[in-house]
């Protein structure tokens, strides 16, 4: 039996043993800057506060950006639960409002050097993530590096965050274009939905949006849609400066209720529930990959 047969067998047990698995929504930029991080953490303040258990996975390894939006370092990372025997629960930071995040630290660069009992462990294990969460939020690192590219092609839900500003634009566009171009890349079932951030109005916002789909679908062969706007909000500069999430210190500002309508748009998108998958099975998917290589 390849390894490839031997992780579809392990994610189909590992099925087998819990009732559900969790909605993963896989939040990504074409450059840093744009809000990303911010728009990963607020949405999942307001999905718990829609009654929905939430963990978040932060795979930028280069940046501990959830880390530091939550103000939290955590004691444990997914290296330690690779390499040192910790057990998925442990390696949870349970932040305020009960939100689970899990920091990927440098185990996310090191997952091309597991060997296959590491693999087996790792994807196996993952299936318990499913049971914890209704939504797992994964928070990649920003602009077209390998590691990014790799979280994005075995994702089935994505968040493409964008600002008005040109490089925003370009570089969003930039990665759609090399994904449209993968042959990994999976057409039919990846649904790729923008956020619009920072948008001094209404009107701004949706001119961005409009720009970079215009582009994409005259150059593309991908379909995206708007999410929803984030307007620009001096709260949000205030929040980060202390280290919090602006809908914990201000949930009546602008940004924060506009993160509240996305996160009912989220809850309330029927077709998206149908065709999850879950963690462990995003995982299985990219480890297949690398075992091919």
């Amino acid at each position: 039996m390849d390894q490839a047969q031997q992780l579809r067998n392990i994610v189909k047990m590992s099925n087998q043993r819990v009732n559900k698995v969790a909605r993963v929504i896989t939040i990504t930029s074409g450059k840093g800057g744009v809000g990303k991080s911010n728009s990963a953490v607020n949405l999942a303040i307001w999905l718990n506060r829609l009654g929905k258990r939430v963990i978040i996975f932060d795979a930028d390894f280069g940046l501990a950006n959830i880390e530091v939006m939550f103000g939290t370092i955590p004691k444990y990372s997914l290296r330690d639960f690779i390499f040192e025997g910790k057990s998925i629960k442990e390696i949870i930071t349970v932040e305020s409002e009960r939100i689970g995040f899990v920091s990927g630290g440098s185990g996310i660069s090191e997952l091309a050097n597991l060997n296959r009992n590491q693999i087996d462990t790792l994807v196996s294990n993952l299936a318990e993530l499913d049971e914890l969460a209704d939504y797992i939020i994964v928070d990649t690192g920003a602009g077209i590096s390998d590691a990014v590219l790799e979280f994005i092609l075995v994702s089935r839900e994505i968040i493409l965050i964008i600002t008005p500003e040109p490089t925003s634009l370009t570089d969003a566009y930039s990665l759609l274009k090399v994904l449209n171009s993968n042959p990994r890349f999976n057409l039919e079932d990846t649904k790729i939905k923008v956020l619009s951030n920072k948008a001094d109005s209404y009107k701004e916002g949706m001119a961005s949006y409009d720009r970079l789909n215009l582009v994409v679908g005259k150059f593309l062969k991908l379909n995206i849609s708007l999410l929803g706007i984030i307007p620009n909000d001096e709260n949000v500069r205030k929040a980060i400066i202390r280290q919090r999430p602006v809908s914990l210190l201000n949930p009546t500002s602008r940004a924060s209720k506009a993160y509240e309508d996305i996160a009912k748009v989220i809850v309330n998108d029927k077709d998206e529930r149908k065709g999850k998958k879950g963690i462990a099975s995003l995982f299985s998917e990219l480890l297949k990959t690398k075992a091919r290589r």
